[in-house]
């Protein structure tokens, strides 16, 4: 399966918005830097709260403001609901080639999108030096991915790396 082939598929953002969720998302990109940004997600978090394009919004306020915990919580919700919606187990650790496909006839854009939340739960983890769990997600993700598409493989090799060498500790900066 092309994980990089978009020429069929709906993508996550091009899911419906209620026009004030979608008001107070531009709101908060204008207020960035300020803690009304947070405010003003939150809100369209509350109008709505199953729409991934809030979610995205979201994981990206609280990682690119360090805010590590709260990050990998909204990246677990991201794929409790892609996941839901697309018949996977709610335990990542259960999924399979058979299930992956299953999932791709359902919805193509939004495999790739729980799966890119899976990574991101990694990378937020790698940051809070969870190492072992971040691990665990990645070695699965490079396990269904053979071509590293979503370069979780490479990501793991590295990890692997600082790993074994004399470094005491894995640090990531943020991107």
């Amino acid at each position: 399966m092309d994980l990089l082939d978009f020429s069929d598929c709906k993508l996550y953002f091009e899911d419906a918005l209620p026009a004030e969720a979608e008001r107070l998302i531009a709101q908060a990109a204008s207020e960035y830097g300020d803690p009304a940004a947070e405010l003003s997600l939150l809100r369209a978090h509350l109008l709505a709260p199953e729409n991934l394009s809030v979610l995205v919004g979201l994981y990206r306020y609280y990682f690119y403001q360090h805010r590590l915990e709260d990050a990998l919580v909204v990246a677990e919700r991201a794929m409790q609901l892609s996941g839901r919606h697309l018949g996977l187990p709610t335990d990542w650790n259960l999924l399979d080639e058979t299930r992956l496909g299953s999932a791709a006839k359902n919805s193509f854009g939004l495999l790739r999108f729980y799966l890119l939340a899976l990574k991101a739960a990694s990378v937020v983890l790698l940051r809070l030096g969870q190492i072992s769990a971040s691990r665990a997600r990645l070695a699965k993700l490079a396990g269904l991915d053979s071509r590293d598409q979503l370069g979780a493989g490479k990501l793991l090799e590295v990890v692997d790396e600082f790993q074994h060498s004399d470094e005491p500790v894995l640090s990531l900066a943020a991107a």
